[in-house]
């Protein structure tokens, strides 16, 4: 930081038309990395922590969009003041949410514990009742009185009933309790799960849930491939008319590929404008698979802006890999990105070849 700010100190003496120009070409494209880590950050802020990331993602995106507006050290000095209180800020809060969690599950085993503490105090009074069931009969042996003897048995028989009814009862109380405070921490740590496992922008799985899936894929020997699908030039649609209309268009995205995808295929949204898809076959099914979702998905979206509705037309590029014997799963996501890539530059020359 205190090398971006002397460099927009040379940047804004740069003005001069004898100084030299590289400073402030510099300083540039420090504030572009700079705005591109806030960015970065976001994304990485979800996966760390799906229910708090969200909200740290939008604020450092709109802290990066106002960068472009930064012209002294004054205005950078004030967003990286910000981008400090919204990273502390997050940071207080995630540490609560998870000591909130751990906090729950403590609860829940000293709940177990106490449980279990209680059955054991219940079992050694009952055993004390019926040990001294047991020598009463014992001592009945001795008795010569018949009477006596009936008596005897009638009134042990009668405590040791007593005593089994009242064991069998505590014993189902405390049961039920457990299994009861037991399924509100599941319904917690299910919906805990779900928030973890969901993007919270498109509803699609999250990048740790297809990855989790990848690798249970490649443990059980499952025969599938992988997909990456980009929206080409989406960084414009964001410039031009905002990340509103970009996460609108993002969700609108995910439904069309739901929608174009068999009940097999699995889809997430890998980070950004990019999605994941596993399909388990192999290339040839795939390949004609992520040949009609290219199909389907590219074309002419409709968006609300403020004015009025606006159509723009979004095209993706897909990169697709097959998943080879002991091979990990870095190896293929990054033999599908770099087909993905392939395609997106044969794509842009194209369009740059069609333009009169």
């Amino acid at each position: 930081m205190i090398s971006l700010k002397r460099y927009l100190d040379s940047a804004s003496l740069g003005s001069d038309p004898n100084s030299d120009p590289e400073p402030a070409d510099l300083a540039f494209q420090a504030l572009a990395a700079y705005s591109s880590a806030l960015q970065a950050m976001g994304l990485c802020s979800q996966d760390a922590c799906p229910a708090l990331g969200a909200e740290l993602s939008r604020n450092l995106s709109r802290l990066s969009r106002g960068m472009a507006c930064i012209t002294s050290c004054e205005k950078l000095a004030v967003t990286d003041k910000q981008v400090q209180q919204q990273l502390q800020g997050w940071g207080r809060s995630t540490a609560r949410h998870y000591q909130q969690k751990s906090d729950e599950v403590k609860h829940l085993l000293l709940v177990m514990a106490h449980t279990a503490e209680s059955v054991g105090a219940r079992d050694q009074r009952c055993a004390g009742q019926i040990h001294a069931v047991t020598a009463r009969l014992q001592a009945i042996a001795s008795l010569d009185d018949i009477t006596q003897i009936r008596a005897s048995i009638e009134n042990s028989a009668a405590e040791l009933k007593l005593s089994i009814d009242r064991m069998t009862e505590e014993g189902q109380s405390a049961l039920d309790r457990l299994q009861q405070q037991v399924s509100a921490y599941r319904a917690k740590l299910e919906e805990a799960e779900a928030l973890a496992f969901r993007d919270a922008l498109t509803g699609l799985r999250s990048r740790l849930c297809i990855e989790t899936l990848i690798d249970r894929h490649i443990a059980a020997g499952v025969t599938f491939c992988v997909a990456i699908v980009d929206i080409d030039e989406f960084k414009k649609v964001n410039d031009v008319h905002g990340h509103l209309i970009g996460d609108e268009l993002l969700k609108q995205f995910a439904a069309e590929l739901t929608s174009a995808c068999r009940s097999t295929d699995v889809i997430g949204r890998w980070g950004g404008d990019e999605f994941l898809i596993v399909l388990e076959s192999g290339i040839p099914e795939a390949s004609a698979q992520t040949d009609r979702l290219r199909k389907w998905v590219c074309g002419n979206y409709t968006v609300q802006e403020r004015s009025a509705p606006r159509k723009l037309k979004i095209n993706a590029s897909i990169g697709l890999a097959g998943h080879q014997p002991g091979e990990a799963m870095k190896n293929l996501l990054a033999r599908a990105d770099a087909t993905m890539y392939v395609e997106k530059a044969a794509s842009k020359t194209n369009r740059r070849n069609s333009k009169p």
